[in-house]
């Protein structure tokens, strides 16, 4: 059975979280993390998102951004799959790098007027 789709807003922002599988690393060293800012720093020219805030930490990370397009499935498979095929084939491993679906939740328009970078 396939998963529900989520509906997504055109500039909407977004909270997202992104864990490693088993609660692994998915950073090893600082060289990992330039590479995953290269990738986020990429989706927002290629698809137009607005990063706020990023929270990198050892096994997972944080985002608050807007999608002025509407379009944020194809900017996490972007940001999630390159990471993972960088830091595979780097490490010279196989398998999933990422747990499961990326965990989102649109932020209340309230709480865009005020300060949502709490949260992360």
């Amino acid at each position: 059975m396939s998963r529900p789709l989520r509906i997504e807003y055109a500039e909407a922002f977004y909270h997202v979280t992104t864990r490693g599988n088993e609660k692994k690393n998915i950073y090893v060293n600082e060289r990992d993390r330039r590479r995953f800012l290269f990738y986020l720093e990429t989706a927002v020219q290629r698809y137009g998102a607005v990063i706020h805030v990023h929270c990198l930490t050892n096994n997972h990370y944080n985002l608050l951004l807007d999608t002025p397009l509407a379009d944020l499935s194809g900017i996490m498979r972007y940001i999630n799959g390159s990471h993972a095929t960088y830091f595979n084939n780097r490490r010279q491993r196989i398998g999933h790098l990422l747990h499961g679906r990326k965990q989102c939740s649109p932020m209340l328009m309230h709480m865009q007027r005020n300060c949502p970078y709490a949260f992360i």
